[in-house]
């Protein structure tokens, strides 16, 4: 199952992205109960060299000291939040810091992750906010302020665990650090995981999880740091990888989707004068337009809708 969405508003302003993704996701909730993410492209409004941080944290007494003082240590803390979660035990930990170099950040990010095993790093980022939990899609919408999010681009993601943990780290979406703020939403199976995943590791891509998705993402983020432009690499991953699988990278600059060659999971897709939206079923399309005109993604297809944010 799962459900994954994406949106692309065409003015390259600021629109209401957490709510119109919160819409789209509420509607694909029948197809994964267990978690729930967004990625929300353009508004943050950080300077060139401030990253958000999410970390989940358990309520131990101290235990957020210690990691506030990690972070300390290598960059200044801009500003804070804290969101608990009385289910659980637990925190994410959400903070603006200061860093002049983006490589800098992994480094970073692990360091704060040998504090204590009761610490973990969701994930950091520049120029989107990212928001994933455990739950239903009304619930985190709710309880992060999903609808005051604002955005040129979104992608989201309603998850049915089959293969590996259910929790905030193997939530949709997913990132790495060697691109820049790629992020993925993945529905499916790439089956030859490991085929794919081997040589990115002897590479030196460092994957945190055995999920199928932490692949998708390190794979397109390898293609583009070696200068594949986006449509290129999506068009390799299809010819690559094996499995029904249907997925959506969001990047800085847009979103593109990819399917699999037999065609094996669901995707439609629309446009109107204002946006181009794609999402797994089109009730989900319905919540943000006019659905008269609805495409279906083809077998081993590709697209890729790109908006220059405007910050």
């Amino acid at each position: 199952m799962c459900g994954i969405a994406g949106i692309v508003y065409k003015d390259r302003k600021l629109h209401n992205a957490g709510e119109d993704m919160g819409k789209m996701l509420g509607a694909l909730q029948h197809r994964g109960p267990d978690s729930a993410g967004f990625a929300i492209y353009g508004g943050v409004g950080l300077e060139k060299n401030e990253y958000n941080i999410n970390i989940q944290v358990n309520q131990k007494t101290g235990l957020l000291d210690k990691v506030k003082m990690a972070i300390n240590q290598k960059t200044p803390i801009k500003s804070d939040q804290v969101f608990p979660s009385e289910e659980d035990g637990t925190i994410v930990y959400r903070a603006k810091i200061a860093l002049d170099e983006f490589r800098q950040l992994p480094p970073l990010l692990h360091k704060i992750d040998k504090v204590d095993v009761d610490v973990v790093v969701l994930n950091g980022s520049h120029s989107f906010e990212m928001i994933k939990d455990i739950g239903h899609v009304k619930d985190i919408v709710e309880k992060y302020h999903v609808n005051e999010i604002k955005g040129t681009h979104a992608i989201g993601h309603t998850r049915f665990s089959t293969e590996s943990n259910v929790d905030r780290y193997h939530a949709h979406p997913f990132q790495t650090y060697i691109i820049k703020d790629v992020t993925v939403v993945h529905n499916g199976q790439i089956t030859n995981y490991w085929k794919i995943r081997d040589p990115l590791e002897r590479k030196g891509h460092v994957f945190e999880t055995n999920n199928d998705t932490e692949c998708l993402v390190h794979y397109i983020s390898d293609k583009l740091d070696q200068g594949y432009i986006l449509e290129e690499a999506l068009h390799q991953s299809v010819e690559d990888m094996d499995g029904p699988f249907s997925y959506i990278i969001g990047t800085p600059e847009g979103i593109g989707i990819a399917k699999d060659r037999l065609g094996l999971r669901p995707g439609v897709m629309a446009e109107n004068d204002k946006i181009f939206a794609i999402a797994s079923e089109e009730v989900s399309l319905r919540e943000v337009m006019d659905t008269t005109n609805v495409e279906q993604i083809s077998p081993g297809e590709v697209r890729v809708y790109e908006s220059t944010p405007s910050f």
